[in-house]
């Protein structure tokens, strides 16, 4: 029986905070470093055997979300870009979202001009190939044009951290200031390959995953099950540092804590004030976007990553009489 109430009255019904479930999460990885596709292919095995452990609508083939990080493939994108790239890590690249009603020409020059401001270089665009045959309805319509972005510092002098904070500013400042676009990452190090896909369909979208020359010495694969936000590309995880497969049930307060400490924060690794990449919450993303943004923060700001990791994850100290004080504090 249809109801006669109004629909801002079903509005107030739905809360995201009671949506609880756990997502899939797998890493794989060669211990002494060595490169190679069979490290990306069982990672892509490992992502397809959580398929149980994601969720999809109605429709089984628009899932909530799937992906994978991987290492730089040097030698693979050097054959594939179309114009010359600078030497290994002296270079940072990432996918970019568009959203395909959006003005993609128009962001890309938004971001070129921002990348002027940040002493950083536009080496190229990529156009990334893919496969949506695979994809069900809810996947295709919200799906974005996907490029890649290739970037150095200016003179091509930066590498590694450095290098990385560099990205990581223009990064936040596209987010900030430039509408239409998302970069799942943007970095000398990993690249990230995810959207709103079923497990199985990771490998089948993204045809680079295929390539032989797709190496890595790490892969590290999550399988959504949408807890505290909806589906959407940009939400689906690994993203640039973690994927993460529970729910931070505290994360309005630690979202509230983080935007207070923003007045206080200062660092001489990063050139120019910080406040052009605030707010390092994303309003709107979800607890695992934000956990995420505030550990690549730490990590960035010159903490080790193990340290930064434990910052964001500390030890029980309340009623721990034993710990020292200077641990406690």
């Amino acid at each position: 029986m249809a109801s006669s109430a109004p629909a801002s009255l079903f509005n107030t019904l739905y809360s995201p905070e009671f949506e609880h479930d756990a997502c899939g999460v797998a890493f794989v990885v060669d211990i002494k470093g060595r490169k190679s596709h069979e490290i990306v292919e069982k990672g892509l095995t490992a992502l397809m055997n959580l398929e149980h452990r994601g969720a999809s609508g109605a429709d089984p083939d628009t899932g909530d979300g799937a992906g994978i990080l991987i290492q730089i493939p040097d030698d693979f994108l050097r054959s594939v870009a179309g114009f010359q790239l600078p030497d290994p890590g002296r270079y940072a690249t990432g996918l970019a979202f568009f959203d395909r009603e959006g003005d993609a020409a128009g962001a890309k020059a938004a971001i070129a001009a921002i990348a002027e401001q940040e002493s950083v270089e536009v080496i190229g665009w990529r156009e990334v190939p893919v496969d949506n045959s695979s994809l069900g309805a809810g996947s295709k319509t919200a799906e974005p044009h996907i490029e890649q972005l290739f970037i150095a510092s200016r003179g091509r002098t930066l590498e590694g951290l450095p290098l990385e904070r560099v990205a990581f500013v223009l990064r936040k400042r596209v987010e900030h200031e430039v509408g239409g676009v998302y970069f799942p990452s943007l970095s000398a190090r990993t690249m990230v390959y995810k959207g709103m896909l079923t497990t199985p369909q990771v490998s089948q979208y993204y045809t680079d995953l295929s390539d032989e020359r797709m190496v890595s010495a790490l892969a590290l694969v999550h399988s959504r099950f949408s807890t505290n936000t909806f589906p959407s590309w940009s939400l689906s995880h690994p993203y640039r540092l973690i994927a993460h497969n529970g729910e931070i049930n505290t994360v309005k307060g630690n979202r509230n804590w983080m935007q207070a400490r923003e007045s206080l924060l200062a660092s001489h690794l990063f050139s120019g004030d910080l406040e052009r990449i605030f707010p390092i919450c994303t309003p709107g993303a979800s607890d695992s976007a934000s956990f995420d943004e505030v550990l690549e923060l730490l990590h960035l700001g010159g903490r080790p990553l193990p340290h930064a990791v434990l910052m964001m994850i500390p030890e029980a100290w309340e009623n721990h009489r034993q710990m020292q004080p200077e641990k406690r504090a």
